[in-house]
């Protein structure tokens, strides 16, 4: 019964140790964003923060309230939510970037992957390539459902209102133009549709621009109203209701000069990046370049096959990262790179950007590629808040530090997981700029977006922090083993002693009763026998005496068995009460004392304590006619020392060292590797001395003690059960 009690406790702390390891795995490794953002949905773009969503693809980042993809890749995306949402709206105003391309929104998305069209779900966007609004369904693969003109094209730098609503299996999308009032829309059911999914934004071989991003809850009610507003003309540069104005002021100026001029051809020769430091810082004059645009912010970058140069207070139109223009400015040379001041933009045509350049941190460090796009390695040092919305990476590679520049918003959630130690693969402009320098590194990588940053490895295993906390949990878990083991023990020998205490008392109800019922009867036979046969009385005596004699034996072996004194008041005073009963009557003066500081003892050795002071007593009282006995119990911090001394008349050393009480208190002394001995000579009395080991008390340092004593303990129990069983079988 005992140990189907322990196994099921032992069940219990298994089946809960492994919901505790559950319940940590889903909240360490779950995605946040999946259980904490629900609809209705609004973006926080404005508010300079955007946690939630996460990149494949693009150089995403937030810019005047708006989140912005500069980069012209073919099917980048920006997806947040939950794979649980499933009928609801999605609306945004867009904005496209490049004259070949389009940008959109995602509805009920999952399985994204980085590349085109790599995610299973709805979209639909703008298209200027042939003037369309657009509609279909993507499943690592494009099935294009709806194509809807748009009068007037879709111009690009020009912001229109797009949203997805999608119910059941229908899928409606309307764009709307609001400088001219049209409402353009596209419809398409499928049977076997996507049910649910997150939403996102999604552009391809373009850039673009989103804002006012929200997500609202949709019933059928809603679809229908939708379908029958489709092709409703809203009243000209007003706005959705609850938006705010969607058309700016420059917005006609931005669409004139963002058009390829017509006579560019006519325009100066432009001349290579890389000859601009050999103009004369005298007469600078004017010079015109042509090459790709590698970062917009916070300085206008351009970069040709030459080399790279920063245009300054440039007069341009709004550009993205992989277009091809032509600056003319006055040049000022520098120590790497030059600058070009004041200077005239023109967009000639968008094109794929350019690969970085892959170099290392001792090459970047010489200023040979000043200002140009590069690739690097290096191990992060430190991380800290920058001058302004901008973050500052420290880094080193071999011997060579240097420092890395990104804008907040998408980057507060990378800035934050970046650990110390980590080896980070980073694309951005290399810089030499004292402006960005401040002359404490040889220079600064300016990183477009969180999206040019790469985690190639995280920290060392066997950095100090890890270490310190393996060794923490090591211990930790060695305690708690410890724990689990002691309980253990306590458990089992609780069993042990009931089952002692059941036995006891089975004892007294039959064998003590069944001795005093048969001396009983003896005695009533003396008594009703009529004659006077001394012989019989004699005999009859004699039986009594013998009945009376066993009786107390079988009590005092039923006491032997678990005396309940023991564990409720202690050792000592047990032994002192064991002691008192047995001379009870007498002339015996019983004296108990101790020292040291008085601490728990297993249960084990407590008991073989006892039960040789008990022996000794006995013998002190039977057989050596003492005066005295004294009891002295003395805690030392690894033993404990049992004393048992009486001035009897003693006995010679190999009289009755061989009796069978000896030898029982010498097999106890071997049962708890306690040492025994017994000194003894004719009137001067015996002493018996036990010296049993304690357990060591378990702290922080002492547990390795505690763990080989207990090894060592068990290896000597193991020998002495090979050295006693000679002949056993051993598999």
């Amino acid at each position: 019964m005992r140990v189907a009690v322990l196994k099921r406790r032992w069940l219990f702390l298994v089946i809960l140790g492994c919901v505790v390891i559950s319940l940590a795995g889903i909240i360490l490794f779950a995605p946040v964003h999946t259980y904490l953002i629900g609809l209705p949905y609004k973006d926080s773009f404005t508010a300079g923060t955007a946690d939630e969503w996460r990149a494949l693809g693009g150089t995403w980042e937030l810019v005047d309230g708006a989140m912005r993809n500069d980069s012209d890749e073919r099917g980048a995306k920006l997806i947040t939510g939950s794979s649980r949402w499933r009928d609801y709206s999605l609306e945004a105003d867009i904005m496209l970037l490049g004259h070949d391309g389009d940008a959109g929104l995602i509805a009920r998305s999952s399985d994204e992957e980085g590349g085109v069209d790599s995610y299973s779900g709805y979209y639909a966007g703008l298209r200027n390539h042939d003037n369309t609004l657009v509609l279909g369904r993507a499943d690592h693969g494009w099935l294009e459902a709806r194509v809807e003109p748009i009068p007037g094209g879709v111009r690009p730098f020009h912001w229109y209102h797009l949203k997805l609503i999608v119910v059941g299996c229908d899928i409606a999308t309307s764009a709307v133009d609001p400088s001219i009032g049209t409402n353009i829309s596209a419809t398409m059911n499928e049977e076997n549709c996507v049910q649910t999914g997150r939403i996102g934004l999604r552009s391809y071989s373009s850039g673009g621009v989103w804002r006012n991003v929200r997500a609202l809850p949709a019933t059928r009610a809603d679809l229908q109203s939708f379908q029958s507003q489709a092709g409703i003309s809203y009243p000209a540069q007003t706005g959705l209701p609850g938006n705010p104005p969607l058309l700016r002021s420059d917005d006609s100026a931005t669409e004139t000069e963002s058009q390829p001029s017509a006579n560019y051809l006519s325009a100066p020769i432009a001349q290579p990046i890389g000859s601009l430091r050999l103009v004369s810082s005298a007469n600078p004059g004017i010079v015109t370049v042509q090459g790709v645009v590698v970062l917009t912010s916070p300085a206008l970058y351009v970069q040709d096959s030459t080399g790279g140069a920063a245009v300054l207070r440039p007069h341009a139109p709004p550009l993205k990262v992989g277009d091809e223009i032509e600056v003319t400015g006055q040049p000022e040379p520098r120590d790497f790179s030059s600058v070009l001041h004041d200077a005239q933009v023109r967009l000639l045509w968008t094109r794929t950007p350019i690969p970085p350049l892959s170099v290392t941190a001792s090459q970047a460090a010489t200023g040979a590629f000043d200002a140009t796009f590069i690739e690097l390695d290096g191990y992060l040092a430190s991380k800290e808040s920058g001058p302004g919305n901008t973050m500052v990476l420290d880094l080193q590679k071999g011997e060579q530090s240097f420092q890395a520049v990104m804008n907040r918003g998408r980057g507060d959630v990378l800035f934050r997981k970046l650990k110390q130690n980590s080896l980070l693969r980073l694309r951005g402009i290399c810089v030499v700029d004292s402006e960005y320098t401040h002359n404490l590194s040889p220079f600064v990588l300016l990183l477009r977006s969180a999206d040019d940053v790469d985690v190639l490895a995280g920290p060392p295993w066997w950095s100090t922090g890890h270490l310190v906390a393996i060794t923490v949990g090591t211990l930790i878990l060695v305690l708690a083993a410890q724990v689990f083991y002691s309980r253990a023990e306590q458990w089992r020998l609780r069993a042990v002693l009931e089952e002692r205490e059941r036995l006891a008392h089975e004892m007294h109800d039959t064998i003590a009763q069944s001795f005093a019922g048969i001396g009983f009867q003896l005695q009533a036979i003396r008594n009703d026998l009529q004659d006077k046969n001394a012989a019989v009385h004699r005999q009859l005596d004699l039986a009594c005496d013998l009945v009376r004699h066993s009786h107390e034996e079988a009590r005092r072996s039923i006491a032997t068995l678990r005396p309940e004194s023991l564990e409720s008041i202690g050792l000592l005073p047990a032994l002192d009460l064991c002691a008192r009963k047995m001379v009870d009557g007498g002339s015996v003066q019983v004296v108990i004392s101790s020292s040291g500081n008085s601490r728990a003892m297993p249960v084990r050795t407590s008991d073989a304590l006892f039960k040789i002071g008990q022996e000794a007593i006995a013998n002190a009282v039977r057989h050596a006619s003492p005066t005295s006995l004294n009891i002295h119990l003395q805690y030392e911090k690894s033993q404990v020392h049992l004393v048992v001394e009486d001035n009897g008349v003693g006995f010679t050393a190999g009289g009755d060292s061989l009796g069978f009480g000896l030898q029982g208190m010498r097999k106890r002394a071997d049962s708890i590797s306690a040492v025994i001995g017994i000194e003894s000579t004719p009137a001067h009395g015996t002493r018996v001395e036990v010296s049993a080991p304690l357990p060591p008390q378990l702290t922080f340092t002492g547990w390795p003690r505690c763990i080989w004593q207990y090894l060592q303990e068990r290896r000597s129990n193991a020998q002495k059960w090979e050295r006693s069983h000679p002949y056993s079988y051993r598999g």
